[in-house]
């Protein structure tokens, strides 16, 4: 009998189980995929770093050489300057820096770290039911490794096809469902609602040569706004960038092109990402990621609770991915931690989790629908030192979603000039595309700008 059972060894997974196992809580988690392996959301918010201290993991990150991240900068597609915003300016900024990381590197850090702190990892082995009783749960699980069952390191990978597969169960008095955005909870529950208004497609890839500015500032996320969708390029090592669009998958459909070169005509059509990337080269496949938005209608059950992309999913802007993530895996373990030893409490604790995670969700999902609008990014290229409201902006930016009334009402403000700009105008009226003689001034001049 396991303590707590998790499904998904990601960020969520992973943090609950290392949380768990150093309060010496008994704990099994399974992964159905054999890290590393590829993922996108490789941009860090700086919120999550009392998590990484608590958790004992700069020192691996920085062992893994994974890039120090200062901030951001948003730029209209039709202007070649943007507003940087730097952490260290946000509303009671605890630290000036996030983490760039690559995926695969990153989620195995974290893997390795629970099962180094005790929890019991195995890998390539997924969860195919559950039942659940009075007093536990019963997790019927698969593995594809049949001379290790269920371990982390299976011998022979060469033909999974043709491996047969083992199986077993396991008792747990609770669980944590973070299997990502494939649910298992949510699939047998029938509880995951889309939003149909967010149903975004990404399309991205490595480059190598792409161009970067001095210092801290070489180190920041770019999103640029185009009229109907974003680019975004993120540095993850000296030499190597993130580059990649979202836009309505509709709208991707129709164009009826290949992924290559949809990406290429893309990222071609914007004067600054051309410049940037005159010397660039791909070095890695192009991807393609079906972002649709959604959440879970409920995030507990009597013996269960949802972590990370098993809650839900707010869009890939503004990296909230990977900081939601943690963030529902420390407040589930603290959670459990305490339901262990007092039962009684489940139902208040559970529901304030809930409560906290939804809320959490809340402030990106409204932030993501400002994102959407001409006026956002209108009033947020035209900043104005006013009642600190580009701090609380700052502050939210870098993954402040606590209950701090000083932030509340700045956004509030900030919104209700969003608002404004719609229907007075109170600055500069954009038009979000870029006019065709600068992309053909950016190929030209691309060698010599640089």
């Amino acid at each position: 009998m396991y303590d707590v059972a998790i499904i998904g060894g990601g960020p969520a997974g992973s943090t609950a189980a290392a949380l768990l196992a150093r309060a010496d809580r008994r704990v099994i988690v399974f992964e159905r995929e054999k890290f590393p392996r590829f993922h996108i959301g490789e941009s860090l918010l700086p919120f999550s770093m009392k998590a990484f201290t608590r958790l004992g993991l700069h020192e691996k990150f920085l062992r893994a050489g994974f890039m120090k991240k200062f901030g951001g900068e948003i730029i209209g597609a039709c202007s070649d300057t943007g507003t940087k915003f730097y952490f260290k300016d946000g509303y009671r900024s605890q630290t000036d820096h996030a983490y760039q990381v690559t995926r695969d590197d990153f989620d195995k850090v974290l893997l390795d770290h629970a099962a180094e702190c005790g929890a019991e990892v195995h890998e390539e082995t997924s969860v195919e039911r559950i039942e659940f009783k009075a007093n536990e749960v019963t997790l019927f699980w698969k593995t594809r490794c049949p001379d290790e069952v269920g371990s982390a390191r299976c011998a022979d990978r060469t033909s999974q096809r043709d491996v047969p597969t083992t199986e077993g169960r396991v008792r747990a008095r609770y669980l944590i469902d973070a299997s990502g955005r494939t649910s298992v909870l949510g699939r047998q529950f029938k509880i995951k609602k889309t939003y149909d208004h967010l149903q975004k497609l990404s399309i991205f890839a490595h480059y190598d040569g792409v161009w970067r500015a001095e210092g801290i500032d070489g180190t920041l996320t770019v999103l640029i706004r185009a009229i109907d969708r974003w680019f975004w390029l993120i540095p993850l090592t000296a030499e190597r960038t993130s580059v990649g669009v979202v836009l309505d998958s509709e709208t991707f459909r129709k164009s009826k092109l290949k992924t290559e070169d949809f990406l290429e005509e893309a990222l071609a059509g914007q004067p600054i990402i051309a410049k940037r990337m005159a010397n660039a080269r791909r070095v890695s496949q192009v991807y393609v990621e079906a972002d649709f938005s959604y959440r879970s209608a409920q995030l507990h059950g009597d013996r269960w609770l949802l972590a990370g992309d098993a809650a839900g999913f707010i869009d890939p802007i503004f990296s909230s991915g990977v900081f939601l993530a943690v963030f529902s895996g420390e407040l589930a373990a603290d959670a459990l931690d305490e339901v262990l030893d007092c039962p009684r409490k489940t139902k208040r604790l559970f529901a304030r989790y809930e409560k906290a995670v939804n809320r959490a969700m809340d402030v990106y999902l409204r932030f993501v629908d400002a994102w959407y609008t001409k006026e956002f990014i209108e009033v947020f290229l035209a900043p104005r030192n006013v009642l600190g409201l580009a701090p609380a902006v700052n502050a939210v930016l870098g993954g402040n979603v606590g209950n701090s009334f000083a932030i509340q009402w700045r956004m509030w403000v900030f919104y209700f000039l969003v608002w404004l700009q719609r229907h007075h105008p109170i600055a500069p009226r954009l038009t979000l595309v870029p006019q065709p003689e600068e992309c053909s001034a950016a190929f030209a001049d691309a060698a010599s700008s640089l």
